[in-house]
């Protein structure tokens, strides 16, 4: 692949310029005639009465109660995938009743013949391969906020919460029950749910956003009682109406989740004195009480996350640090308000002590740590969430993390000290989210951590919006973040950095119909710091970027659907202001009808860029890594998940311009994960990455050291390496469901990098690099490895038995002792000293409206 990209970003320049001719000659055509563009609208909206009951309703699938025949039906559903518009074929009728305490669910799914019906087994909110039935609750009728339940023939449930900030967030989990049954040639699901799953107002007359779903697996098609019409932006503003609740009161919602768990550890340190095997016993409880109709406190008390799913361990070679998942379930459920703003990185609570990588400079002659543990401990976590009849959403987070320490022991003597690297810390987060009219909104986020002792405070607080029009078609949204630290550093005597500092975005385009727009612009100062809580990669930053959209949502040629994008965007420092880098972008994706394959393409040409961060300088803009030109290309295919084999299969590939007398410089990505479904219980999946960086130019890993005689002379320079980076990830996956509530999974991941050195340069002003005969052998190979196998089995509604056993392994080798070769990785992990643990949990759902004494009659 041959081709020039001069370093001046005149290819962003004009693509801007043929961007915004683009969006004016859109504007003019719209304007023709003197009258506004027909948006995309929302289709009218259907309503249906619930019936009250006072008979009692069994839950069985059969729909047998006289109540169930004298409901109002919801039928005649509309396609929304893969051809949205068509009238269902096979009909569906949806009932709903309502008492003193739950809503009630009736749905019947006509169908062709039971073969029809597809019914793979899955974990709790596991979409597989198999037809559902979902129904949807906005219940303050804000058009923003919501809930989803769902239902498989097999019994599986799945639960979401619908938020602005959150989308379709499936780690919400409410507890409810539900049967189903297959009935000839159809499958009846049977839906009891009760009102302390739910938030909503006292009104004696109530009025919900409903809708219902169906999905017929078989023809991959998704139906939706009230049409949802992908042209129109938003999911919960297009859904019908529930009426007819009357007298409904918001009950007491007050439960207890205590629980009580055993730990196995081992690792072989064959150190004397030192056990190879522990044990640990622990106990708490999650507790959930309704203040009032609205407002909902989750507390954890004593929280145990010792079973989450194992970190994905990576090499890091960026100046950033890794962003993790967050695997506990606290931090997870019920978060959407907290998560405004992407102020609120859950990771930062319970994170490694702010002390903890600098125990080894705090070593007096003669000792050697014994104890640093690298994660702090929580005392407690407490959140207050809910939202008003008004659409006024309040969130207040709470949590607190005990002191911890690194131990020190001398080497002569054996007397042990403590080194603090951990104050006792109080996280906190407070949220108010005002809805509005046409789907819009404003919001102020506040964090605040304070650290007992001589050290420093956080606290950031910002001011969210988005305003669309009436027709929801235009929408301006924008954001305006101030950040404040005050005290002094940790084991410092000095104040600390970064002390005041400030960002902004605001955007603005059109964001229904076939064709869409959007222009943005942000600021971040170079003194903004969010992350004592949140998460910023990097400040001292001006963007801005452009981007138009053509979908066509109905089906044409021989696929049912395209998206396409193109854009620009531009950065550069703010603080001296400089130009950093530019982007010309694009893509597209579509489905084929008949096969159901999914393929699509993206790409991005970059006119050169200045990497002020890699360099690892603490003042911005003198130094940076000049970074040629550079065209990527990639693409993916995904088939028919609907097969017992299905495969994703990415691939992408980076070309440089040549760098002076340096060339050959490419990046190469590719990625392929089968699955094998072998019967709807038992189901397989592996994935496989590669990715190979070749003659990449980067700062060398792990710095320069004092102690070393070949690091002395470049001490006081900036060492940079030619280097090719080979990184392999290998997971393989089982899982196999007993029943909708009991299941097996086992999860082995192998991920290895091997950095290998060419040549090595020191980084001059304005970006030159001089050559420089530096003889350390720099060479890297990390390799990490990890077994997650959990059994679990819902034994109540809310209740749970969890038994996992993880195993984990890590090493880094270094010079001679690191190679490529990817199965001696392997093998060498392998021998290596593994952390094993094995552990058992129970938790016990009480709900205090189930346990209270009834009154006699």
């Amino acid at each position: 692949m041959a081709f020039s990209l001069t370093r001046v970003p005149s290819i962003i320049h004009l693509s801007k310029c043929l961007l915004i001719l683009l969006l004016l000659h859109a504007g003019a055509m719209l304007r023709a005639n003197g009258q506004a563009a027909p948006a995309a609208v929302p289709a009218p909206k259907r309503q249906l009465a619930a019936l009250r009951i006072t008979e009692a309703i069994k839950l069985d699938g059969a729909l047998d109660e006289a109540s169930w025949q004298q409901a109002p039906v919801a039928t005649d559903f509309i396609q929304n995938r893969p051809n949205p518009g068509p009238h269902e074929t096979h009909p569906t009728e949806v009932r709903v009743l309502y008492d003193d305490a739950n809503l009630y669910i009736g749905a019947v799914m006509h169908d062709v013949s039971p073969d029809s019906i597809l019914r793979e087994m899955g974990e709790r909110d596991g979409f597989g391969n198999t037809d559902f039935f979902g129904v949807f609750f906005d219940t303050y009728r804000d058009k923003l906020n919501g809930y989803g339940f769902f239902i498989t023939p097999a019994g599986v449930q799945m639960d979401a919460r619908y938020s602005p900030a959150g989308g379709e967030d499936f780690s919400w989990n409410a507890v409810w029950d539900s049967r189903t049954a297959l009935r000839g040639t159809d499958w009846v699901a049977e839906l009891r749910i009760p009102y302390s799953a739910l938030r909503f107002s006292q009104k004696d007359e109530q009025l919900w956003g409903l809708n219902f779903m169906r999905q017929r697996k078989r023809d991959n098609q998704g139906f939706f009682w009230n049409e949802v019409r992908p042209a129109v932006d938003g999911f919960v503003n297009q859904w019908g109406e529930l009426t007819g609740l009357r007298n409904v009161k918001p009950p007491l919602r007050l439960s207890l989740t205590p629980y009580v768990s055993a730990y196995l550890d081992h690792y072989p340190y064959n150190v004397e004195g030192v056990p190879n095997t522990t044990r640990r016993f622990n106990g708490g409880a999650d507790v959930k009480w309704g203040i009032n109709e609205s407002f909902t406190l989750d507390a954890t008390l004593v929280p145990d996350f010792g079973q989450t799913q194992s970190d994905n361990r990576v090499l890091n070679l960026t100046p950033f640090e890794v962003q993790y998942n967050e695997n506990r379930a606290f931090f997870t459920e019920g978060t959407e308000l907290f998560n405004k703003g992407n102020l609120f990185y859950s990771r930062r609570v319970g994170a490694t002590p702010i002390g903890y990588y600098g125990v080894d400079n705090r070593r007096k002659p003669g000792e050697y740590i014994t104890k640093n543990p690298d994660v702090s401990l929580l005392v407690n976590a407490t959140k207050v969430s809910g939202r008003t009849s008004k659409g006024l959403g309040v969130g207040v987070f709470n949590a607190l993390s005990r002191e911890m320490y690194a131990t020190l022991r001398d080497s002569t003597s054996g007397r042990e000290r403590e080194i603090i690297t951990q104050p006792l810390t109080n996280y906190n987060i407070v949220v108010l989210d005002q809805s509005l009219k046409n789907n819009s909104y404003v919001s102020l986020v506040n964090t605040n951590v304070t650290r007992a002792g001589s050290t420093f405070d956080a606290n950031v607080t910002g001011g969210l919006f988005r305003f669309a029009n009436k027709a929801n078609a235009y929408a301006v949204d924008g954001s305006i973040v101030y950040s404040r630290r005050r005290g002094q550093g940790f084991e410092e005597t000095g104040p600390v950095q970064e002390r005041d500092g400030m960002k902004y975005s605001v955007s603005v385009g059109k964001i229904s119909g076939n064709l869409t727009w959007n222009v943005s612009h942000s600021l971040v100062s170079d003194t903004y710091n969010p992350n004592d809580l949140g998460l910023l990669f990097n400040n001292n930053e001006i963007s801005q970027s452009a981007q138009v959209s053509y979908n066509k949502y109905q089906p044409f040629w021989k696929v049912n659907n395209l998206y396409t994008w193109l854009g620009v965007n531009e950065r550069s420092l703010f603080r001296p202001t400089r130009y950093s880098d530019a982007s010309l972008y694009g893509g597209a994706n579509t489905t084929f009808t008949k096969s159901f394959i999914t393929t699509g393409f993206n790409f991005d040409a970059v006119p050169g860029r200045h990497d002020y961060f890699e360099p690892r300088t603490e003042k911005l803009g003198e130094y940076f890594v000049d970074v040629p030109g550079s065209f990527n290309i990639g693409g993916f295919v995904s088939s028919d998940y609907r097969k017992k084999l299905a495969f994703d299969v990415n691939a992408g590939i980076r070309e440089y311009a040549a760098d002076g007398d340096r060339s050959g410089r490419r990046g190469i990505g590719l990625g392929f994960s089968p699955r094998y479904r072998v019967s709807n219980q038992l189901t397989f999946r592996y994935n496989l990455s590669y990715n190979r960086s070749i003659n990449q130019i980067g700062y060398v890993n792990g710095g320069l050291d004092s102690s070393e005689p070949l690091d002395e002379p470049f001490l006081d320079q900036i060492l940079l390496g030619r280097r090719r980076v080979t990184t392999i990830e290998n997971t393989v996956s089982m899982s196999y469901v007993f029943t909708n509530r009991m299941s097996f999974s086992i999860r082995t991941r192998h991920y290895t990098s091997h950095v290998h050195y060419r040549d090595f340069s020191t980084l001059q002003p304005g970006g030159r690099e001089t050559p420089a005969a530096y003889g350390r052998n720099r060479d890297t190979a990390y390799n990490a490895f990890n077994v997650d196998a959990v059994f679990s089995w819902w034994f109540a509604p809310g209740s749970q038995v969890s038994v996992v056993w993880k195993n984990a392994a890590a090493t880094e080798d270094a010079a001679d002792r690191a190679t490529p070769l990817y199965f001696d990785n392997l093998s060498g992990t392998l021998v290596t000293p593994h952390n094993n643990s094995l552990s058992v949990k129970v938790l016990y759902y009480l709900d205090y409206l189930t346990l209270r004494p009834h009154r006699r009659a």
